[in-house]
């Protein structure tokens, strides 16, 4: 392996580019219309456009990635997160073509990306699901009334091919069941072609924990410290951090082994993370879903213990992953702390806000702060793309250290042009209830009017 196509853009375009620079591969970029002068264009060797500024005419446009790959004589692709990273089909293609796919293969991909394939991989795998309907409910052909009773209220209607929270629906009684269904099969049908979906318990005072695993496609499977990822708004993650605060060492070491249980069931290859959902009054956990690809949050687990995952990925086709222990952990008592970034307004339903940076200025990083940007001053946040300007990542002795050095480091974040949620962020910091980890998965919403009350930032 030579030269890597990163099949994405923006910041995880430029950390791929930045890690195969250290490993002495050439990296080429894929550009759409709107990204031409973009910095992960810069960086990269050799650089193709693939189409217009809309997603699925450039980056989602599997034919034209491919073509830019041979075009180019590259003899891998990265995915790095969205876009084509969970797609089997394109990972399927990839490999066909005869190139290294920096994931796992396709058929891993197939199965974890299907709710409800993955749910039944999880209970082979001895992992412990929410109850639910084995079963997925598909229109007209199932007794929507016997499977809510059975599954029990609140519960959520999710579409099988769904993710990031798309295509979720809550459901607090049963006569709003049917009409739940017949909304998210349609939604689910329009936004992924698939109009399945499955009915799953509701845990009121959830928090979501995931672990970071890593294998090596031979059954050997590296596990992380797990992350918490329960500050969320509209199941879109804010804050990420490690370890989890007020989690027990039995609770963490089950998740752990659960998740190592199902990566090896898979034989799993490359990065990846086993979610699950914690039920913090009963003390109760149950798996989530499984992410195949390298996580926005990854930074964290990074900081924590040392270790460079993106660099994993490509040393692993490189035959050079040797030293991958069975086990990484936190080191010297660190914590790490991820803020992220982006071009919305909260007081105005947090709507994004593209438009042109006409100043952003970012605190300096240090041994402290990771701080992962794709665009500069003058760049514009494109309405056809996610919202994120970047991710700081702040870490310390204690949960106290990192939190204080990541709201000073969200003190200097400078933004002219566009909206961004940095004071927000920074207020959702300041809460006696975040800094005593009395959280769960709807605290945002349930402390929305004091979050948004404010109107400075706090000093």
């Amino acid at each position: 392996m030579r030269k890597v196509l990163i099949a994405n853009r923006g910041e995880i375009a430029c950390r791929v580019i930045a890690a195969c620079r250290s490993l002495g591969l050439k990296t080429v970029a894929v550009y759409s219309e709107a990204d031409a002068a973009a910095l992960h264009v810069e960086m990269a060797d050799e650089v193709v456009a693939v189409g217009p500024a809309p997603a699925r005419k450039s980056y989602l446009d599997k034919a034209a990635v491919l073509e830019a790959a041979r075009q180019t004589g590259a003899d891998a692709v990265h995915p790095g997160y969205g876009f084509l990273s969970e797609s089997a089909e394109f990972a399927r293609m990839v490999e066909e073509a005869g190139l290294i796919w920096l994931g796992p293969d396709a058929g891993t991909i197939a199965v974890m990306g299907d709710k409800g394939a993955a749910r039944t991989a999880a209970i082979e795998a001895g992992v412990p699901v929410l109850s639910g309907t084995a079963p997925l409910v598909k229109e007209g052909g199932a007794d929507l009334d016997a499977l809510g009773a059975e599954t029990g209220f609140p519960l959520l209607v999710k579409a099988t091919a769904g993710g990031g929270g798309i295509g979720m629906r809550r459901v607090e009684a049963p006569e709003a069941l049917a009409d739940a269904v017949a909304t998210t099969l349609a939604h689910a049908e329009r936004t992924f072609g698939d109009g399945t979906v499955f009915l799953e318990r509701f845990i009121r005072r959830a928090r979501h924990i995931e672990i970071q695993v890593f294998g090596d496609g031979e059954g050997r499977v590296a596990v992380f410290p797990e992350r918490d990822c329960t500050l969320q708004r509209r199941y879109q993650k804010i804050l990420e951090e490690s370890p989890a605060p007020d989690l027990s060492d039995e609770v963490r070491d089950a998740m752990k082994a659960a998740a190592r249980r199902l990566a090896q069931a898979r034989r799993y290859r490359s990065a990846g993370t086993v979610e699950f959902v914690y039920d913090s009054e009963k003390e109760d956990w149950f798996f989530l879903e499984m992410n195949t690809r390298i996580q926005v949050e990854h930074r964290v687990t990074e900081m924590v213990t040392g270790t460079d995952l993106v660099a994993m990925q490509l040393r692993l086709a490189l035959g050079q992953l040797d030293d991958l222990a069975e086990d990484y952990g936190v080191l010297d008592g660190r914590w790490a702390i991820e803020a992220r970034l982006c071009a919305e307004d909260p007081q105005k339903k947090f709507l994004p806000r593209p438009g042109t940076l006409e100043r952003l200025e970012l605190p300096a990083a240090d041994a402290t702060l990771v701080v992962d940007c794709g665009l500069r001053q003058g760049d514009a946040v494109s309405p056809h793309y996610d919202s994120m300007i970047g991710k700081l990542v702040a870490c310390g002795p204690s949960r106290e250290a990192a939190i204080a050095r990541l709201d000073a480091a969200l003190a200097e974040v400078r933004v002219e042009g566009v909206a961004t949620n940095a004071a927000f962020v920074r207020r959702l910091l300041g809460l006696q209830a975040f800094a005593e980890a009395e959280v769960h998965t709807q605290f945002v919403d349930a402390n929305l009017a004091e979050l948004l009350a404010e109107e400075t930032t706090p000093a």
